[in-house]
């Protein structure tokens, strides 16, 4: 089962994705996308681990090439939550390890290898274009990028929610499993 979870910026996506991987049973992989660049980078990253302190996940630290990850994680996770697409985007897009302009379909092509490996991936991404404002050229490429992503992440999914102000909203559900899940809290 593969669900997206969208949302601005500390909206509560990824305590929500937390929630859900936890539900689903069996070891998770937390997949780290951010590069440790910088010191806010490096707040937020710990910020996550602090999050996710406790739970049992295993964090595997993957920047670009999404697919890989089935060569350094093999089969010592059932779930996947891959944090997160904003930053794996621009990975791909702007890292010299990267493939370029095409970083949308390529990384939902990897979502698809890994989706044939283990039982759940949780993607966790950020809403983009609601702010209005007119970027320069590279800036609106990526958020076109990270747009095409969604929306390709989007279709795949068996559900996708999005999550404003700590409350989520199920968008998609297939299974029913999410209407569920939501119904025991």
């Amino acid at each position: 089962m593969i669900v997206l979870i969208i949302g601005g910026s500390a909206s509560g996506k990824s305590e929500f994705a937390e929630s859900i991987c936890t539900v689903a049973g069996g070891q998770v992989a937390y997949v780290a996308t951010m590069q440790p660049f910088g010191k806010d980078a490096q707040y937020r990253i710990a910020r996550h681990l602090k999050l996710r302190e406790g739970k049992g996940f295993l964090t595997v630290e993957q920047y670009t090439d999404i697919a890989k990850l089935r060569d350094h994680l093999g089969d010592r996770a059932q779930t996947l939550l891959i944090e997160c697409m904003s930053n794996l985007c621009a990975n791909e897009m702007f890292s010299p390890e990267g493939i370029g302009a095409n970083a949308g379909e390529w990384i939902a092509a990897g979502v698809d290898k890994l989706s044939g490996y283990y039982r759940n991936i949780v993607i966790v991404t950020n809403e983009v274009f609601s702010d209005g404002v007119q970027y320069d050229s590279e800036t609106m490429r990526y958020l076109e990028q990270l747009g095409k992503l969604n929306q390709l992440l989007a279709k795949r999914a068996d559900g996708v929610v999005e999550v404003f102000y700590g409350i989520p909203l199920i968008l998609k559900d297939k299974s029913g499993w999410l209407q569920q899940m939501l119904a025991k809290d």
